[in-house]
């Protein structure tokens, strides 16, 4: 084979991974559109109450040290966690987003040969961090469109070195029971890293509260990753975090670059983790918003898998059109959102829980769709 420019010695595997696709973001629709209309942006799981108060403050009080380095430890927002969480600080990664900390662990604890557990309809990052260090991705059909454990386990063989795991699941938004998780851990080999992605946990009321950092004390082989760009509203600034086995973060922070997470991002995350009040009007707006699409959707007669998340997936094979299809058609209206062929599910859209006037003007579109 000739080879004509340094793309030809790449390896296959990075040849071969597909290409995500994002929401598209409002700027282009603007631009395509022959009309302008209002939008609203249900594509992408950003907060609909926009950004806390508190964190804006926070970020625009650093951003006059902005020649000046980040702290590449953290030092601050890691305290901040390490109180609120009961873990020691040396347990805490910081990431560029909860994304970054993923592809992290694919490739700290992945080489060729090696193979990745992962569920049929999860978030779509988990094959590419696993393709992209030349690992065998191994994809568990789902149960319900949600993690089917017993199979999961079943499928971890020698080889395994990684589980990924989403809970909730994005984009189905199903919940796994947390005793059932916990006893999954619990059998899972000690080598194998199990890695659960708690990017949507803070919209779980409480009596569903996520308290699996607590198991790492008797399971170090546990990585649990959060983020702070869904409820707490910080999509575009990209800061994350995971908790882990002092040992499992010691790795993760040598291969993690110096200053991933700039000073605005520590900055924003403390003041948002301290913002109790604007969490609750996430949760509550999320609720609410909940209620007002279920409704709706059960008024036209399409059905749903119920959401444990700030996003719901719709059945849309009724009306006779794919998920791409009535996105197109819903984007016309000004509606942004995302069908899911890329996530095995041609018939299935995603849309974000907005504001209570997203929601009816999502609701609206649709009827028009549907008639």
């Amino acid at each position: 084979m000739s080879l004509s420019n340094p793309a030809d010695t790449a390896p296959d595997y990075i040849r071969n991974l597909p290409r995500y696709v994002p929401g598209k973001p409002a700027s282009e629709v603007k631009r395509e559109q022959a009309k302008p209309v209002r939008l609203h942006r249900m594509a992408s799981n950003e907060n609909p109450l926009g950004v806390s108060a508190k964190a804006l403050a926070a970020m625009q009080a650093v951003m006059a040290d902005a020649a000046n380095y980040p702290d590449p430890s953290g030092h601050q927002l890691k305290a901040r966690l390490s109180a609120q969480l009961r873990v020691e600080a040396q347990q805490l990664v910081l990431g560029n987003g909860s994304s970054e900390l993923l592809d992290l662990a694919a490739r700290c604890f992945l080489r060729t040969g090696d193979e990745a557990v992962y569920s049929q309809y999860a978030f779509q990052a988990y094959p590419v961090a696993i393709h992209a260090v030349g690992a065998t991705p191994v994809c568990v059909p789902a149960r319900d469109y949600g993690h089917d454990l017993d199979a999961m386990r079943a499928a971890i063989t020698e080889r395994t070195r990684l589980v990924f795991i989403a809970n909730p699941n994005n984009p189905t938004g199903t919940l796994l029971d947390a005793a059932a998780l916990q006893r999954f851990v619990t059998s899972v080999p000690r080598h194998v890293l199990v890695v659960l992605d708690e990017a949507y946990g803070e919209f779980l009321p409480d009596v569903d509260a996520l308290h699996s950092c607590d198991w790492i004390a008797e399971h170090p082989h546990l990585l649990v990753l959060r983020t702070f760009s869904k409820a707490y509203g910080l999509a575009g600034v990209r800061v994350g975090y995971g908790v882990a086995h002092p040992a499992v973060a010691d790795l993760l922070n040598r291969l993690r670059l110096t200053f991933n997470t700039s000073a605005m991002a520590q900055a924003a995350a403390e003041a948002a983790f301290d913002d109790a009040d604007f969490l609750q009007r996430s949760r509550s707006n999320n609720a609410q918003g909940m209620v007002q699409l279920e409704q709706g959707l059960e008024s036209l007669g399409l059905p749903f898998i119920r959401s444990h998340a700030n996003f719901i997936a719709i059945d849309v094979s009724s009306t006779g059109r794919s998920g791409a299809e009535v996105a197109q058609q819903l984007l016309a209206a000004g509606v942004i959102i995302r069908p899911l062929g890329a996530n095995q599910l041609p018939q299935h859209i995603r849309v974000t829980v907005g504001q209570p006037d997203d929601n009816e003007a999502f609701l609206g579109a649709l009827k028009q769709v549907l008639s």
